[in-house]
């Protein structure tokens, strides 16, 4: 006796849906710890700038930032001796100016730390306005 005559047979079928749930998991978890190393090969050219020499402000003060690391405020060198110190001397050259603009000129070979320090005693002092001089590329 057949029982299963003229019974339709079913293909067997694979569903993908779980294949592709365990494939998006595997992606994720290597996109998550991959490490990547290039950053150690980034070589980074400084920007220059185009525009024209502004003219001084009766606002500004200005901050020098020499190679090895000395400070001049408006002209008079100041030892750094820590950010307190320092924020009083920029507070000190700003006196009743108006909204005073710190103008931070490093030397090319200066240390970002020198740079940091003289933003970090700005903000101390309540400097907010902060702007970098650059040298033109005619001028190099």
């Amino acid at each position: 006796m057949n029982f299963r005559r003229g019974r339709y047979r079913e293909e067997p079928e694979i569903n993908l849906v779980p294949l592709i749930d365990v494939m998006l998991v595997i992606l994720i978890f290597l996109m998550v710890t991959t490490t990547y190393s290039r950053y150690t090969e980034l070589q980074i050219n400084l920007p220059s700038a185009d525009a024209t020499r502004q003219t001084e402000r009766a606002n500004e003060v200005i901050v020098l930032v020499s190679a090895q690391g000395q400070y001049t405020v408006n002209k008079v060198p100041v030892v750094y001796a820590g950010a307190e110190p320092f924020a009083a001397e920029l507070r000190r050259a700003a006196g009743t100016l108006k909204e005073p603009v710190v103008v931070v000129t490093a030397d090319a070979k200066a240390t970002h730390e020198s740079v940091i320090r003289v933003m970090e005693a700005a903000r101390l002092a309540g400097l907010s306005q902060i702007t970098f001089t650059t040298e033109s590329p005619a001028n190099r």
